[in-house]
């Protein structure tokens, strides 16, 4: 999980945690790319550590597995047959990665239905998201109302709720695209147990102009003014607050640098430790996926009642 990832939905989920509220690793999804069982296994394992270490705490949220509730899939089907083709094949993320695949699955083009069943069976009203997901939800919503209108009302329709900074990091080597873990240069990316070092580093080579005035200015300074939100985002400022304390980029870069190492500290060290003990990761998810199909399992229903299934 990169910054991106983390500030646009990570943090938001920790903050606004409940026990009304539900997250899932979404290994289902990873299916849609060729992937090592083995490797699932682990990437899924060191998911789970990654919100749990963030400040998931599966004692106030339930934290469980998309597979494990097989409403998931169920629900994936009644809505693949609400929406369209049309609606699925302009979706810009499979645009995008359909480009840079041969022979994609047809998973690649379906998978956000399954995104909206994650979503709706679980009564969201409102859904922490990142810019880059901002379509897909609306895919949800339009889903929603489509078979509301249908078959009579059985979804809430929810909205998006993003971050007032940093709802769309960019990659810090080409600061008009976003950050991603499939397409950034090595040093584009800043990963959540990066070490101090390669922080450091990746911080100090960030694009930015050469006028060296600090200034947040989307526009004709991409660059920084990412570095900016970035920092807004740890340190509770507003991007102009930030870049009002400096008049050289390199200061900047040197204090966001260390802001960030001390930051990711304890969220490093506690990913460490969960990782110590995956059985009592996986006994975590399977006690949330026992209390997310309890909740999953009547919406499902609903839904399947209203389409005409006995």
């Amino acid at each position: 999980m990169h910054i991106g990832n983390y500030l646009g939905a990570l943090k938001q989920w920790v903050a606004t945690q409940s026990p009304e509220a539900f997250y899932c690793v979404v290994d289902l999804h990873a299916l849609t790319l060729q992937i090592d069982p083995e490797q699932l296994r682990d990437q899924t394992t060191d998911l789970l550590a990654t919100y749990l270490a963030a400040g998931l705490d599966p004692d106030v949220c339930t934290v469980f597995l998309q597979s494990q509730v097989p409403y998931h899939a169920q629900m994936n089907w009644l809505l693949e047959c609400v929406a369209t083709y049309g609606e699925l094949s302009r979706m810009t993320q499979f645009k995008e990665k359909a480009l840079r695949q041969e022979g994609y699955r047809v998973g690649l083009l379906t998978y956000p239905v399954l995104m909206a069943g994650d979503i709706l069976l679980y009564e969201a009203a409102e859904v922490p998201v990142g810019d880059d997901q901002r379509q897909h939800l609306e895919l949800t919503r339009v889903i929603a109302e489509r078979f509301n209108n249908r078959y009579g009302e059985t979804f809430i329709v929810p909205v998006a709720v993003q971050p007032k900074v940093a709802a769309r990091v960019m990659d810090l080597q080409e600061p008009t695209r976003k950050m991603s873990k499939s397409i950034s240069s090595p040093l584009g990316s800043l990963h959540l147990f990066d070490s101090p070092a390669e922080i450091e580093k990746k911080v100090k080579k960030a694009v930015t102009d050469t006028d060296n005035e600090v200034r947040f200015d989307w526009e004709k300074k991409p660059g920084l003014s990412n570095l900016l939100e970035i920092f807004s985002s740890f340190s509770g400022e507003t991007p102009d607050a930030v870049a009002g304390r400096y008049t050289r980029y390199g200061d900047l870069k040197n204090d966001l640098a260390a802001l960030l190492v001390e930051s990711l500290a304890p969220i490093q060290a506690r990913y460490h430790e969960l990782l110590a003990d995956p059985g009592e990761l996986h006994a975590v998810a399977a006690r949330g996926s026992l209390k997310a199909a309890e909740a999953a399992g009547p919406v499902y229903q609903r839904a399947a009642h209203a389409m005409g299934l006995l």
